[in-house]
């Protein structure tokens, strides 16, 4: 079942740091896209929730840098 999330994430100041959190992101199983908007301070990530849960996308992002706001 694809799920797909819009988290609001500080800390990106680039088209860099865009790259940087989608790469993270799609080394991990179960992530199928991700948009992230440094101008927007967002991150729109769709994966599969039978193979990853919020907490390990949440925590990728914050192992990248960058802060996730709920």
């Amino acid at each position: 079942m694809t799920e797909t999330v819009v988290l609001k994430v500080t800390g990106m100041k680039c088209g860099g740091c865009e790259n940087n959190v989608k790469q993270k992101l799609s080394e991990l199983e179960g992530i199928t896209e991700v948009k992230a908007d440094h101008k927007a301070d967002s991150v729109e990530v769709s994966f599969d929730a039978s193979k990853i849960d919020l907490a390990a996308i949440k925590q990728a992002i914050t192992d990248a840098g960058y802060v996730v706001n709920d």
